[in-house]
């Protein structure tokens, strides 16, 4: 997993994803303060059927349909144990992920 210093959170905040609660789950990052963790709007992400999309950078890692209860686990998880919530990965992005 890349240093902590070097990412980037990028929560959608166009019409579709704001529609399905973006704005609550850019909230529920902005709560977390995580040294060299950096929490961004952002515009369209190009997945706007299965959003609220969060993208995490430069992992590349894409998580699809996040709530803002989820984001405790995607904090947890990802980035104080370095492990991606599996559940949560955009399938279309992460195919590999989609039967483990």
């Amino acid at each position: 997993m890349k240093n902590q210093t070097s990412r980037c959170v990028l929560i959608c905040q166009h019409q579709s994803c704001q529609r399905h609660g973006s704005v609550a789950v850019l909230e529920a990052f902005e709560n977390y303060k995580i040294e060299g963790l950096i929490i961004e709007a952002s515009g369209c992400q190009g997945q706007c059927n299965i959003g609220p999309t969060v993208r995490v950078t430069p992992d590349e890692i894409w998580y699809y349909r996040v709530k803002p209860e989820e984001v405790p686990l995607i904090v947890e998880q990802h980035f104080k144990h370095g492990q991606p919530v599996q559940d949560k990965l955009n399938p279309r992005l992460h195919p590999r992920y989609q039967y483990s």
